[in-house]
């Protein structure tokens, strides 16, 4: 069953056309992976998805299970179900892990929380990502190293379960461990009944995660779109050969 369909969507960044034409289907059940050289519009297709303001969709549309998102506000199309990382994670003074994540979970959820089962839950996920469980009544992520700040999105990831998971750059500057546990957290919350989205510069984060699809975009398109095989070819080679055939 189709989730997300983003239809020959065109958008700017701060008035300069950064997506031209991008077409991309993803389905319950499916891992997508979208590489990029720098500039090619990776984080903007994370951010026109959640109708960032500093986006601005010029052209096309962006259905969710169907519906258009569109001009919906940033925490309507959360509440639908779609969640994002982010590449830098915001530190948030005051508000403890475990307060945040709770508070997210009633909000995403519009139901009471069982704390005892909430907290217990919270807990395990914690253990399986290598995280310190003393860091759920630390300020969220205030004084976390990058490893454990991914992490932490990753817990939130597991405690909020959408529908859809868009992880941009998640694996920038980890270690190999980080990345390994990433990687397990993100085989954690995939099923056949949700999708992943990872945008990447690497194939790391890749190696033990099944890929359905792989797409390169390049100056606001998406022009090839293969399996992971694509991904390796990428790491070997770079983009400059589908930078010719524009």
């Amino acid at each position: 069953m189709e989730l997300l369909n983003i239809k020959n969507v065109y958008a700017q960044a701060r008035e300069k056309e950064i997506l031209k034409g991008l077409n991309l289907k993803i389905n319950k059940g499916e891992v997508h992976v979208i590489m990029g050289p720098n500039g090619a519009g990776k984080s903007t297709l994370a951010n026109i998805i959640f109708n960032n303001p500093q986006y601005k969709v010029t052209s096309g549309d962006i259905l969710f299970e169907g519906k258009s998102i569109k001009n919906l506000k940033t925490n309507e199309i959360a509440k639908k179900g779609i969640f994002m990382s982010f590449q830098t994670p915001e530190e948030v003074p005051g508000i403890s892990v475990t307060n945040f994540l709770k508070a997210a979970k009633t909000a995403s959820s519009n139901e009471p929380i069982k704390i005892f089962t909430f907290k217990k839950e919270l807990e395990e996920n914690m253990k399986k990502l290598n995280m310190n469980t003393s860091y759920s009544t630390r300020d969220l992520n205030v004084g976390f190293s990058g490893g454990e700040k991914k992490k932490d999105e990753i817990l939130q990831l597991l405690t909020l379960n959408p529908k859809l998971a868009i992880l941009d750059e998640t694996d920038s500057g980890l270690d190999v461990d980080a990345i390994k546990t990433v990687s397990k957290g993100i085989n954690m919350f995939k099923t056949d009944e949700n999708a992943v989205l990872i945008i990447t510069h690497g194939t790391k984060i890749l190696q033990e995660i099944k890929v359905d699809y792989v797409h390169v975009l390049i100056d606001g398109k998406i022009i090839k779109t293969g399996d992971s095989s694509l991904a390796n070819m990428i790491e070997k080679e770079g983009y400059e050969k589908f930078n010719h055939n524009k």
